[in-house]
């Protein structure tokens, strides 16, 4: 079995849908296809139980899951020391992140690498419907997250970001033209769901309007990529983070303002028993520098 069939398999038994599989390895859903079908006819059974809407293990395809994982791990583990070996780096700080906007936080990285010129700095996406998971099981050291956070177990540090909050719709939608709109007008729309916990959702789509209407919540998404075509056939609409207008701009998808909503704050997170010497550099690196205002801030304090 080659390399980047096993890594195919793995992601897929994590993802369970091939569009998205094929997405985060940058690969075809075709090749996904024929990756597992290769493997069937090798092991001699069906790995996956497929239809049209639902893709889960079967048991012969958990227990390779469940063989293969830890092995594949560690290789790529060895891998990486390897190659930061290479590069002169003897440590690792793994950021999760939900947003997109990495670069929007060089200055906070750049700051961070220049004291720590031996650590490496990976950024690992975090879906918002497990937001806390990868921090608990220590598949990251790191957070960012959109605040509030409480979590009896995780320390919020400091505030890294502040940006304004959007609605993302579709271009044709009845909102698409508006300068600006307020959560009142959630009242009228589906609006999708799927961050958890509920406390933190809600800091970012309101369970009710400021007047007491009930926001009406539809389909369930786990990430931003699974969000897009939603808004693009105009099944539901959703309050975003601003810098989603410039990491996912599509002419299909409009951007426009809430402006009765608060701005959201970015802060760093970490499990509070598992704090290293380099996640606080990085919180009193980030506590020096004070957060970082998105441009889209930046401009509107230039242009009231």
């Amino acid at each position: 079995m080659e390399l980047r069939d096993i890594e195919i398999f793995l992601t897929l038994a994590e993802e369970l849908h091939f569009g998205r599989t094929a997405e985060r390895l940058h690969v075809t859903p075709s090749r996904v296809s024929q990756a597992i079908k290769k493997q069937e006819r090798r092991v001699g059974a069906a790995l996956f139980a497929r239809s049209s809407r639902h893709v889960e293990l079967t048991p012969i395809g958990r227990r390779l899951f469940e063989d293969l994982q830890p092995m594949y791990l560690g290789m790529r583990e060895g891998l990486d020391r390897a190659a930061r070996a290479a590069r002169g780096k003897t440590q690792v700080l793994r950021i999760g992140m939900t947003n997109a906007n990495h670069q929007d936080l060089r200055p906070l990285l750049d700051a961070f690498e220049a004291g720590r010129p031996t650590c490496d700095v990976n950024i690992r996406h975090v879906d918002f419907n497990d937001p806390f998971g990868p921090l608990r099981t220590g598949a990251v050291d790191v957070q960012v997250a959109w605040l509030p956070v409480r979590e009896a177990d995780l320390t919020a540090g400091p505030v890294v970001y502040i940006e304004p909050v959007v609605l993302a719709v579709g271009a044709c939608h009845r909102l698409a033209a508006r300068t600006s709109v307020s959560y009142e007008d959630l009242a009228d729309e589906v609006v999708m769901g799927g961050a958890r916990p509920d406390y933190w959702r809600e800091a970012l789509v309101p369970r009710r309007t400021p007047s007491g209407r009930l926001i009406p919540i539809g389909p369930i998404v786990n990430n931003s990529a699974e969000m897009l075509p939603l808004l693009s056939n105009g099944e539901a609409v959703s309050p975003a983070h601003a810098h989603a207008a410039r990491y996912f701009p599509r002419p299909d998808i409009t951007y426009v303002p809430i402006h009765d909503a608060p701005p959201a704050r970015w802060a760093l997170i970490w499990r509070t028993a598992a704090q290293s010497d380099l996640v606080r550099d990085l919180a009193h690196t980030a506590t020096r520098l004070g957060p970082i205002m998105s441009p889209e801030l930046t401009d509107r304090a230039i242009h009231p």
